[in-house]
């Protein structure tokens, strides 16, 4: 990459997360270009507009949109905001977009993504995951309202950095973008215990979300529910221990704790079941669910939810 100047990043998947990022890096003065699809007109003609409980009031006008990565300039780091369920339909936009050695950050949910989008993309670019810790969502066509947090943690997946130094030395790199947009970013050694970590939150809070139809502050307010995602939480704790993955209680309980002091949310996957869009089970459920069993480990609650939320997302009302 060139020494001078800044990166230049482009953000594959608009939506609440690419926005939020791509509008905090353009405002640090970094060359941000933005794929689109069904919003790229609405973002032409007026804008991203993002709505900050913590940033303020921001609006990136005009910006750098594209219908098509064809279009795109070379991209020295593409940040993948959009779901798991369209990971390898992604593939070639990723490719097309790329720069020679890019780094392509995957800022999803679940587990095994990395995986699942490894092989269709060559071996010559980098691939890293990256957990949001962030309380976010779309509110309208080019219009992102953020509630609380918005760290980003990283690590390496793969790529052509044989070498753990260069590896770190990329994360780094990558934590360093958003640290200098004014977001909390740190390099992770461990990228699949950092995803099971997420799965401690994302199992309960956002499965319950849809099948309860409950936000947030609901489910901590009802006794019964609480003691349902303590034990989910739990079982998540089961299924990392079997796959090598040890993730103290404590964590449990300070996220459980740190979810009563945050603002009344819903989380993204209830968002996805309102806008009848496929919910991400495959990488919040059924990759972690096969994973611990294959290492000997059933966890029946959630595989109860996600037998659930299965028959939701199939039969949409």
């Amino acid at each position: 990459m060139d020494a001078v100047r800044k990166p230049r990043v482009g953000i594959i998947g608009t939506g609440a997360i690419g926005g939020f990022y791509g509008v905090l890096l353009a405002r640090a003065g970094f060359d941000v270009h933005f794929l689109l699809r069904s919003e790229f007109s609405a973002v032409v003609e007026q804008g991203l507009r993002l709505t900050s409980a913590v940033h303020g009031t921001l609006t990136l006008d005009p910006v750098q949109a594209y219908a098509s990565a064809e279009q795109m300039p070379p991209c020295d780091w593409l940040l993948v905001g959009a779901k798991t369920t369209s990971n390898l339909q992604l593939a070639p936009a990723i490719i097309q977009a790329a720069a020679p050695g890019a780094r392509v950050l995957l800022l999803q949910n679940g587990l095994g993504v990395e995986d699942q989008l490894r092989g269709a993309l060559p071996d010559s670019l980098h691939l890293l995951g990256g957990l949001c810790f962030i309380c976010v969502h779309r509110a309208g066509p080019g219009q992102i309202e953020h509630q609380a947090l918005g760290a980003v943690n990283l690590g390496y997946h793969s790529g052509p950095a044989g070498d753990p130094a260069l590896r770190q030395a990329i994360v780094e790199e990558g934590a360093g973008l958003f640290r200098e947009a004014g977001i909390d970013s740190q390099a992770m050694g461990n990228l699949q215990q950092a995803r099971w970590q997420k799965l401690v939150w994302n199992v309960p809070y956002n499965g319950l979300s849809v099948l309860l139809r409950a936000s947030t502050t609901p489910l901590m307010a009802d006794p019964d529910c609480r003691q349902l995602i303590q034990d989910l939480m739990r079982e998540v704790l089961q299924g990392a221990a079997a796959c090598g993955y040890a993730i103290p209680e404590a964590y449990a309980q300070q996220l459980f704790k740190s979810t009563e002091l945050m603002p009344d949310y819903w989380p993204s996957m209830y968002h996805d079941f309102l806008q009848r869009r496929p919910l991400e089970l495959g990488a919040i459920y059924a990759a972690p669910l096969a994973a611990a069993q294959a290492a000997g480990c059933e966890l029946p609650k959630i595989r109860a939810l996600y037998q659930a939320l299965g028959f939701i997302d199939r039969h949409p009302a």
